[in-house]
């Protein structure tokens, strides 16, 4: 699976080479899901450097520690959706399916929400 990902000449291309419009609307989704793992990484570091102190002990942190790992985790669940959905293309099968978008919004939601709480919190304090 890393050798598709770091060198796609070196594998053995299984399959029918698709229709480029498939493998550049592939491309595309691929950068989206990197733009999205940046925005992720750049709000970690946002929270981390310009959010004040929250009322709960150590919040701010967590928020920022949590937005950074999800960063690097839809990073590396990009770069592998790209890679199966190539290989299925070729193969002609079914395209892979995939909770991850309903489990990262998910995540933000109840990120949302933790912070809707602090601020509450804050704001009654």
């Amino acid at each position: 699976m890393l050798d598709q990902w770091f060198n796609p000449q070196k594998t053995p291309m299984a399959g029918e080479k698709p229709d480029y419009r498939f493998s550049l609307a592939n491309e595309r989704t691929f950068l989206a899901w990197i733009r999205t793992a940046l925005a992720l990484l750049a709000g970690g570091l946002a929270c981390a450097q310009f959010l004040p102190p929250l009322p709960i002990p150590h919040l701010r942190e967590g928020i920022a520690v949590a937005l950074l790992l999800l960063g690097g985790v839809v990073a590396l669940r990009a770069v592998d959706h790209w890679a199966r959905t190539e290989r299925a293309m070729r193969l002609g099968t079914d395209l892979p399916k995939s909770r991850f978008p309903a489990v990262l919004a998910l995540i933000v939601a109840l990120g949302a929400l933790l912070l809707v709480v602090a601020v509450l919190i804050k704001a009654f304090s």
